[in-house]
């Protein structure tokens, strides 16, 4: 099995993990509120299922993409509630049912690609390997917030080395999103995997650091959890910073969330 064959097999597995949350849902529970400050769990799969579309537009329909990108930044803080918005809006069936379409059809056309392929985005553009991690991170932290709503603790499991990969390599972008030079320096990341084996990053001298367990650096640079709720440190002031303003996602800097909200049925080490 090649690594894309892998990677595209872990993007599998989380949808499907997500999709058995949902699956059993009443018409009621679809609009249970998320941590997301006015997002059910109709607009979360609607997000999903929006976002789905966009990768593969991206890989078939480049002009088509670009024109999707102008638009989005013309109105950069409304675009994705917009998108939300309209797919939240659909009966639970027609949108579950979008999803899964979206989510087998995006498979394939990653599958698809030549091996060098380099597909647009609204940040820089990506390799089908680093689409293929972006879209198990976004799966995986929209799906955090519908468990958070629905009170449901996630085993982490062995895909989240997808999501903290994504998330230390995103550390230029970070800064380059709030208009900041980023260290010249390279980090060293050290996370603590579920087995407990460390997955590192980075030099080994480094002098800045950070370390914790894997599950909460993921929580961080999605934005699913306050620092102040995890038990991720730095060692060192860029390190420290990069701590404050980290995000595994394009697009401008999210508002994160509020001290407090990672409550202890999700898991937290804090």
């Amino acid at each position: 099995m090649s690594e894309t064959e892998a990677l595209l097999g872990d993007l599998r597995a989380e949808g499907d993990e997500l999709d058995g949350l949902v699956a059993g849902l009443g018409g009621a529970e679809w609009r249970t509120p998320t941590p997301a400050p006015g997002w059910t769990i109709a607009h979360q799969i609607a997000h999903l299922a929006w976002t789905d579309e966009r990768a593969v537009q991206a890989a078939e329909d480049a002009q088509g993409f670009a024109d999707e990108v102008r638009r989005a930044w013309a109105a950069p803080d409304a675009f994705v509630d917009e998108g939300a918005e309209r797919g939240a809006a659909a009966p639970p069936e027609v949108l579950l049912g979008r999803w899964r379409e979206g989510r087998e059809r995006l498979l394939r056309t990653l599958a698809a690609q030549p091996p060098r392929a380099r597909l647009p985005w609204y940040g820089p553009p990506m390799s089908v390997m680093s689409m293929a991690t972006a879209r198990l991170m976004e799966t995986w932290a929209h799906g955090q917030d519908i468990a958070d709503a629905l009170g449901v603790r996630r085993a982490p499991t062995a895909r989240l080395r997808h999501v903290a990969r994504i998330g230390v390599r995103a550390r230029g972008y970070a800064y380059a999103a709030r208009g900041m030079e980023p260290p010249a320096e390279e980090f060293r990341v050290e996370l603590t995997a579920p087995d407990g084996e460390v997955w590192t990053y980075g030099p080994e001298d480094a002098g800045q650091r950070v370390t914790g367990p894997v599950l909460d650096f993921c929580l961080l640079v999605t934005q699913r959890a306050h620092r102040d709720d995890l038990a991720v440190r730095a060692e060192g002031p860029d390190a420290d910073r990069w701590l404050d303003i980290a995000q595994a996602f394009a697009g401008p800097p999210g508002k994160g969330r509020a001290p407090g909200q990672w409550t202890e049925h999700t898991g937290g080490d804090a």
